[in-house]
């Protein structure tokens, strides 16, 4: 079975209040529980915010570190989860899932062995 990651693409800024989190929350439990079940879930982790991001690059000879996330944008990576799917149709479908439970853009893409 291929392996898929299925990033979260969230808004920046600040968290949801508790009643619009909460909800979301307990459905993405569930639907963790669903893919466990199936067999599908391998792993999923949240990202603490982009302010604790940490960039590391070559420049010339030397390692440049800079604080921040590696690109400024409206939306950044809030988390993902790896799976195993039979095909890019499975992966679609837990993806279409977590879309809903998140209530967010869901980026699907192979992982390459």
């Amino acid at each position: 079975m291929a392996q898929y990651l299925l990033s979260v693409y969230q808004p920046a800024g600040p968290a949801p209040a508790p009643e619009i989190l909460e909800p979301i929350m307990r459905d993405l439990e569930a639907l963790n529980r669903e893919m466990k079940a199936a067999g599908a879930w391998v792993f999923a982790a949240g990202l603490h915010p982009t302010g604790s991001a940490t960039v590391v690059r070559q420049q010339g000879t030397e390692v440049l570190i800079t604080d921040g996330p590696f690109a400024e944008a409206k939306e950044h990576l809030g988390g993902f989860t790896v799976i195993e799917a039979a095909d890019l149709d499975a992966a679609l479908g837990w993806a279409g899932k977590l879309a809903r439970a998140t209530t967010l853009p869901i980026e699907v893409r192979p992982i390459q062995h």
